[in-house]
């Protein structure tokens, strides 16, 4: 880490706006939002971040120059670094000056996840920009390690925005983003749960950015018939639709209370930065389907899945992070099944409906829970039949009707060549 006097330093205002917009998805539901976007001046070209960062040389022989952004009053800053130029062997590392656990990069991957988004097609700034993690505070410092004989002309970097966060994802549970009045006090605790830790082990908080903007959703790891342990991730297409967005994935693991209501979080949880490869995205049941470019932690459990029939009357239960707080269980009886649009769902059949149609007994759901997985037990055994669109249900509705994109239909479409190729 370098020397305080030697790391360049960039610094704005409070934000204008204390008030975050809803980005409204599907049936009414928002998606969570906590950051908003935010310009970074004198960091903004290429020339700009060179004339500003000052570069040293290391006991080992490698070079090192840090940049740290403070927004003010911000309650987590994630850095849109612009990437147009790294030489082999480059070390991205991000941490706050205040202290904790730096979070590394390597330009390798950088540079894959740069190539997936313009293979995708994403415009050249957002395909060449990486979202840094945050950590909490208003501070995110940048620090870039070069190996030994490599020039430092080679690195070309910006930072011409940031996502600053006017809540942080734990303080999102206290604000009313899903629904008016929605108090979340009906939500069930998973880890009371037993039953269902190892569903809850399968599941991630997750973090992404969509135009500078920070959002909050949930995903879920599925095995394959390999058993390969690659890390596909399934959420919703409301959530991360394009390869941007996943490249700007974040995830939480073991995002859980610590023991039954006690409301602390469990001291494993871990956070994973890489980003996903989206593999398959469509509206048609609000899929999402990706694959982690990071290994998740050990302990993760890769959920199974379903593609068979169910009944009207099955009994399904959903673990998800609802605004996103700790893990929550919910559990209901399949009511029918369902044809979507943005705006309404109406009754189908087994032919027809993409959609499963929950009435919940246990618990609701909300902003921040869309993407989590439905679970249906089979035997002994649980498979992931579907992934949250969005619906009525809360807490002062708990009667409200939610409903679940069809696995079967989107894993018969597209996603059994990688589940089962």
């Amino acid at each position: 880490m370098p020397a305080n006097g030697s790391i360049a330093r960039a610094a704005l205002g409070p934000a204008l706006t204390s008030v975050l917009p809803k980005d409204t998805g599907p049936l009414g539901v928002s998606v969570p939002q906590i950051g908003i976007a935010r310009n970074v001046p004198t960091l903004a070209k290429v020339a700009d971040f060179s004339d500003q960062i000052r570069w040293y040389f290391t006991e080992r022989g490698t070079q090192v120059a840090a940049v740290s952004v403070t927004s003010q009053g911000a309650k987590g800053v994630r850095l849109g670094v612009l990437v147009r130029g790294l030489p082999s062997g480059a070390m991205l590392r991000f941490y706050a000056q205040a202290g904790g656990k730096a979070l590394e990069m390597s330009g390798e991957k950088i540079a894959a996840l740069i190539s997936s988004n313009l293979q995708a097609g994403t415009p050249d700034e957002a395909a060449h920009t990486y979202w840094s993690p945050d950590f909490g505070g208003e501070e995110t410092t940048l620090e870039i390690e070069i190996p030994a004989g490599a020039s430092t002309a080679s690195v070309k970097l910006a930072i011409p925005r940031l996502s600053h966060y006017l809540v942080s994802p734990e303080e999102a549970v206290s604000q009313d983003f899903a629904k008016v009045g929605e108090s979340g006090t009906c939500e069930i605790d998973a880890t009371c749960k037993p039953e269902f830790s190892s569903q809850g082990r399968s599941v991630a908080r997750m973090l992404f950015v969509r135009n500078a903007r920070t959002y909050l959703c949930t995903g879920t790891l599925l095995n394959d018939v390999r058993s390969s342990r690659t890390p596909y991730l399934l959420s919703a297409n409301h959530c991360i639709s394009t390869q941007a967005e996943a490249s700007s994935l974040m995830t939480d693991w073991f995002y859980r209370s610590s023991a039954c209501n006690s409301g602390s979080l469990e001291s494993s949880a871990q956070r994973r930065i890489g980003g996903a490869t989206l593999l398959y995205a469509t509206a048609n049941t609000d899929t999402s389907f990706m694959r982690m470019n990071d290994t998740p932690p050990s302990g993760v459990v890769y959920a199974g899945s379903y593609f068979g029939t169910l009944d009207p009357g099955n009994i399904l239960a959903g673990i998800h992070h609802p605004q996103g707080d700790l893990q929550k269980f919910s559990s209901g009886t399949l009511v029918r099944y369902s044809m979507c649009s943005s705006e309404v769902c109406f009754s189908s059949n087994t032919v027809s409906g993409t959609f499963l149609t929950m009435g919940w007994q246990q618990g609701v759901t909300e902003g921040g829970s869309s993407g989590s997985a439905l679970f249906h037990t089979l035997g002994e055994r649980r498979y992931v039949v579907g992934q949250l669109y969005g619906g009525a249900s809360s807490c002062q509705a708990p009667a409200g009707l939610d409903h679940y994109g069809r696995f079967d239909v989107a894993y018969r479409s597209a996603i059994q060549q990688w589940l089962n190729p």
